[in-house]
């Protein structure tokens, strides 16, 4: 896994935001999707909202999207084998570039048809823990006509990211404003933040 951490980095590095396409294997970006769409038919999933930890707003003209956090209490096998992952990468992040990162949050998410999150910042107003934001994509036979891209917005230009299955994305959660563009189909991922402090 060295050899993909290192280019996950690397892409970071030049670009600001790191994109792997094989940072999920495709067996285990098939089982949590799976996970997330039977938490979605069992209505599990939650109305996501924005605000900060203490006043959380729910607007779909803002953001559309539905969350389930995932947490290694629901011993999930699969879940688990993510997390392990994480901490392989939080790891190496210390361990090569002196992150400091302390913890990670994690949830899956679903936007439905005609669904979209209008240009933010992944950091709340009254906690500043949120350190990098990362997202793994789990929809197969995605093509550009099924929208739903990325949106980020670096000073001197925008960058589109297709959410394709098993690509992942990496960026600073303070340094770049993001949005999802509205999709034309469900649109599925695990999101999150690595965090210090």
């Amino acid at each position: 896994m060295e050899k993909t951490f290192s280019s996950f980095v690397d892409s970071y590095i030049d670009t600001q935001v790191g994109v792997s396409d094989h940072f999920l294997s495709i067996a285990l970006s098939g089982h949590l999707k799976d996970n997330l769409l039977l938490l979605f038919a069992d209505k599990l999933m939650h109305n996501a909202g924005t605000g900060n930890e203490n006043l959380v707003a729910l607007d779909k003209q803002v953001r559309g999207d539905s969350i389930y956090w995932l947490d290694r209490k629901h011993n999930d096998i699969y879940e688990n084998a993510f997390f392990d992952l994480m901490d392989g990468f939080i790891e190496y992040l210390n361990r090569t570039c002196y992150t400091g990162i302390t913890g990670y949050e994690f949830h899956y998410t679903l936007y439905e048809k005609g669904a979209f999150y209008k240009k933010h910042l992944d950091q709340f107003q009254n906690n500043g823990s949120r350190a990098y934001s990362m997202i793994m994509y789990l929809n197969t036979d995605w093509v550009q006509a099924d929208g739903g891209e990325l949106c980020i917005h670096h000073s001197d230009h925008l960058q589109h990211i297709s959410p394709m299955n098993g690509k992942s994305v990496f960026f600073k959660s303070t340094d770049l404003e993001h949005e999802v563009l509205v999709t034309a189909k469900q649109r599925m991922s695990i999101t999150g933040w690595l965090k210090v402090g």
